[in-house]
């Protein structure tokens, strides 16, 4: 066989490959043996001097650009109307139900059908516009202005989700879609960047729109694809006709496109969407509500800028500029000294944002945050937390300085930087740390104290010297009614829910101690695993690195917690005042021969009269393994109210779905 049918076949069996892992996210070999197949072909490349025009190795991006060609779009890209609010979007639907009206009353004889909508997520990247001939990629530009816009065919082609050949070699054709950054990638990126990105949109567009491609391909954008816009020797009846299209040529379709048939259903969906917003790994700012038929469309029609048929319905902006007021600096449970950040009062997805978060001193000066007081910085909210400080809008060092303590703001200990942070190692005597470890205890995931609070740790430090999780073992009723807002039924309840505390198992135990690195999911593996708190206190590392979820660190840490002395006396202390710290019940049996043995579950969206954790219980127990992501080995989902993406993409990949409660029940029942 010669070397360029070797090098054919190595390109066709890449690119499937490519395929299967960057768009379907279901790969078909592991990274190892992909590399030696892609090394063997970059070596026939340098042996014969040839490249083929598709071949992967084309992805790395190639020598510096001199500059953007212009390149007119084969149809136009339009903009889309918006709607801000339901109102506005009912008052679209009302005139797109009024032009059919009117169409049908004057051609009875071939009226067109009960409008239907497919409802899109609106990506917060950069437009790409891609250009087919016989099945090759020969053009990849920007929007522009709508008909002319920048040629970033090398740019692209970074682009691993990209297909550099199509099955349809018919003509040519021009294909819609958004360049985005994931922000996994972008969070990845920016802890080894010299620079780092302020947000995933302007690092999207200022890769493509870069005029080095290999800076490009070091961002390792994604792309979904959502428009035919122009067709040589293809048409389509409607909008799932072309989706199924763009899969079949190997183009990225995001999983989260439905069909409905209902206006209100679109509403209701709009709803799911904006609710699972925060769990996406990308940026969207809104949805995309589009008239499936194109008969309709070709009725309705575009205005100078906007097509009638469709309409991008915006949600509350995640990410915002304001100015940087002041930095205070606050200690942890963990004695870590955490800076927050004081800004100019701003409206952000729906709330008032005064306070933002800088996580540590690494990520001011990473951000280049050490010269912004007084200065504009861009902030992003997300998932209801308190928002972060991205970095500064402009690049000089024109605002005032932050100035890093070197003392505990609280307790005035000399602070010590290990990595990025700051620690306060005054263990014993910082009255913050004492207070949060204390209120951790009592927390509800923990030895859940019931009427407890951060509140009642800080008055029982302040007057009663209650130092740790022991001392309040040994408070008595005459100490406690003699408090300021303590009067004797407070008292006898807080006194009640300590002894009832007493019978807490040894995973609550363990997760209540603090212990660094651990959350709950780890010490309720330790508990189910070592079912005794002195072996867990006698655990080595080795051991320990051996159980899953747990690595080196988190080994090292559970060590080094329990070889403290202080933590070691303090255990001793509530063990001998009645902390039982109980050994885990025995596993129950797990069912084999029930509706969900060995299958596969993901669970979404809200379920009326089963929690969530509830639903996975009984799912378990009846030989079910449950899963938070719906992929291809996903054989069922649990759809309740409000299902967002995941029950999108169970309905694209062909999984079975229960959206029936009931029916879910009497599953668990039979």
């Amino acid at each position: 066989m010669d070397a360029m049918h070797v090098m054919e076949e190595l390109v066709a069996e890449l690119n499937n490959y490519n395929y299967h892992y960057y768009t379907l996210d279901a790969p078909l070999v592991s990274d190892k043996e992909y590399d030696v197949l892609y090394d063997k072909l970059v070596a026939l490349e340098a042996e014969s001097g040839f490249v083929l025009p598709d071949s992967p190795t084309q992805r790395v991006g190639g020598e510096l650009l001199k500059g953007f060609t212009p390149h007119r779009h084969l149809a136009p890209l339009w903009s889309l109307d918006k709607a801000q609010n339901i109102e506005q979007l009912r008052s679209w639907n009302t005139r797109v139900l009024r032009l059919v009206n009117e169409y049908n009353l004057k051609n009875p004889g071939n009226p067109l059908p009960d409008p239907c909508y497919a409802v899109e997520l609106k990506f917060d990247g950069l437009t790409l516009n891609l250009t087919y001939r016989n099945g090759v990629l020969e053009q990849a530009s920007t929007r522009g202005n709508g008909v002319i816009g920048e040629g970033i065919l090398a740019q692209v082609k970074t682009i691993k989700s990209v297909p550099l050949t199509i099955p349809f070699k018919e003509g040519v054709i021009e294909v819609q879609g958004e360049g985005i950054m994931n922000l996994s990638v972008l969070a990845d990126y920016n802890t080894r960047a010299a620079e780092p990105l302020k947000n995933a949109r302007n690092a999207a567009a200022g890769a493509l729109r870069n005029l080095n491609p290999k800076t490009t391909a070091e961002r390792r954008l994604n792309a979904y694809f959502y428009n035919v816009g122009f067709g040589e020797g293809v048409e389509f009846a409607d909008h799932q006709e072309m989706m199924d299209f763009l899969r079949n040529n190997k183009f990225k379709v995001n999983p989260y496109l439905t069909y409905c048939n209902d206006f209100d259903d679109v509403t209701e969906q709009l709803a799911g969407i904006e609710e699972s917003r925060s769990s996406l790994d990308y940026l969207i700012d809104g949805a995309v509500i589009k008239v499936t038929d194109f008969r309709i469309r070709e009725v309705l029609g575009y205005t100078d800028k906007f097509p009638r048929w469709a309409v991008a319905y915006k949600f509350e902006a995640e990410e915002t500029t304001t100015v940087l007021e002041s930095v205070s600096w606050n200690v942890g449970r963990t004695g870590k000294v955490t800076p927050l950040a004081r800004v100019e009062a701003v409206e952000l997805a729906g709330v008032t944002v005064q306070n933002c978060t800088l996580n540590n001193v690494g990520d001011i000066e990473r951000k280049n945050l050490k010269f912004a007081l007084g200065s504009r910085v861009f902030i992003r909210r997300s998932n209801d937390v308190i928002p972060e400080i991205l970095g500064k809008v402009t690049e000089e060092n024109d605002g005032g300085e932050i100035i890093f303590p070197e003392d505990c703001p609280a307790c005035g200990f000399p602070l010590e930087m290990r990595g990025a942070h700051l620690f306060c190692n005054n263990k014993l005597n910082c009255r913050p740390q004492i207070i949060s470890r204390i209120t951790h205890f009592a927390s509800r995931d923990a030895m859940d104290i019931e009427t407890f609070s951060e509140k009642t740790a800080g008055q029982l430090y302040d007057e009663l010297n209650v130092h740790d999780s022991a001392d309040l073992y040994e408070l008595s009723f005459e100490q406690l009614v003699q408090l300021n807002r303590f009067g004797e039924k407070k008292a006898q309840n807080l006194l009640q829910a300590l002894e009832d505390s007493k019978g807490r198992d040894l995973a609550s135990f363990l997760f209540a101690l603090g212990i660094p690195n651990t959350g709950k999911a780890t010490t309720k593996m330790l508990a189910d695993h070592f079912r005794d708190l002195d072996a867990v206190m006698q655990a080595k590392a080795e051991e320990l690195a051996e159980l899953p979820d747990i690595g080196g660190i988190v080994a090292e840490s559970i060590v080094n917690f329990f070889a403290d002395p202080i933590v070691v006396a303090n255990v001793a202390r509530l063990r001998a005042l009645g902390v039982e710290a109980k050994a885990p019940e025995a596993a129950r049996p797990v069912s084999t021969d029930s509706f969900f043995s060995g299958k596969t579950v993901v669970l979404t969206g809200s379920l009326q009269k089963l929690t969530r954790d509830e639903a996975a219980e009984r799912l378990e127990a009846l030989g079910a393994k449950v899963s938070g992501s719906v992929s291809k080995k996903t054989d069922l989902v649990i759809a309740g109210e409000k299902a967002g993406s995941k029950l999108a993409k169970a309905q694209q990949l062909g999984i079975q779905v229960i959206e029936d409660e009931d029916e879910l029940i009497r599953l668990l029942e039979m």
